[in-house]
């Protein structure tokens, strides 16, 4: 990414920041969600991502808007809209730390698809850490238990969606610019949602609709501080970290509805989170050796670009 600065300490103080204002903007995100249709919420979230991307877009040179693969720009916008949708509706009916626990399937899904979509290829630790981590995933679940929560599902749609646009991100990181894809993404979520929200509408009262602004706000400011984040530190110093949002959830969790995750769920998220930690490890070490011999432009991505 453009205008890189080494200053790792800062960087995960961003991060760790970033998910802080995840955290309330989700929170507020579920409250909202029994109150105004769904499509609304991201709704309001993408007209402020729009006015964000617009702002940023327009302060570089050149041609600015050009992309060289317009297909796969709108492409990657449906997928975040995906995700977008399918994330609120997963928060809006299992509790935020259980939610937050199933989403970091998104990690292990890219590792997944980029086998067959980039060529890529996956040694022994690393499968062995994926299926750790889809183990956390299905002990959170309990399919086949009685007390599996279909509701659930929807947070691993939302982390497929995720996944396959990271995927996407990647496959154009050679011929776009970052802010010239957030642009396009940013628009292609408002034109499609914009063409949606009628047929789903609540006329929100004064309080609701302030509190959809405030977390389209949160929203794109935590998206803000990803980008500034990644800009001071490695992806791969950055990942342990995006943990702290299992944690941040939690107490937003029983603060703002009462709820703690149960015993299932802190097993799982044990699971995930270990097996997390050590391929961020691995990613580390694998990335010393090609930083002694050159310097890489790297180009990460959030755990949700919406």
């Amino acid at each position: 990414m453009s205008g890189h600065v080494d200053n790792p300490l800062r960087g995960i103080g961003l991060s760790v920041l970033a998910s802080v204002v995840f955290c309330t903007g989700d929170t507020i995100a579920k409250q909202l969600s029994s109150e105004v249709a769904v499509i609304q919420i991201v709704w309001t979230r993408y007209v402020v991502f729009t006015l964000m991307a617009l702002l940023i877009t327009t302060q570089i040179g050149g041609a600015s808007f050009f992309v060289h693969r317009p297909l796969l720009q709108i492409a990657r916008g449906v997928c975040l809209v995906g995700s977008s949708l399918f994330f609120i509706l997963g928060i809006r009916d299992i509790g935020l730390a259980e939610a937050t626990t199933i989403g970091f399937i998104g990690p292990v899904l890219v590792t997944l698809l980029s086998i067959p979509l980039l060529g890529e290829r996956v040694d022994r630790r690393r499968w062995l850490a994926l299926g750790a981590g889809m183990l956390g995933v299905l002990v959170v679940l309990r399919p086949g238990f009685g007390t599996f929560q279909v509701q659930g599902l929807y947070r691993v749609a939302s982390a497929a969606f995720w996944a396959t646009g990271v995927i996407l991100t990647r496959r154009m990181t050679a011929t776009e610019r970052a802010e010239s894809t957030m642009f396009w993404s940013a628009i292609t979520g408002l034109v499609m949602l914009t063409i949606l929200v009628p047929f789903d509408f609540v006329p929100p009262t004064g309080r609701q609709l302030s509190l959809q602004i405030t977390q389209g706000v949160l929203s794109s400011v935590g998206q803000w501080f990803v980008i500034l984040s990644l800009r001071m530190a490695p992806a791969s110093t950055l990942a342990p970290f995006s943990y702290l949002s299992l944690l941040w959830m939690t107490i937003a969790g029983f603060m703002a509805f009462g709820v703690l995750p149960d015993r299932w769920t802190v097993a799982g998220a044990t699971i995930i989170v270990l097996s997390g930690l050590y391929t961020a490890d691995q990613e580390r070490k694998r990335s010393i050796v090609p930083a002694r011999a050159a310097t890489p432009v790297a180009v990460a991505t959030s755990r949700r670009a919406d």
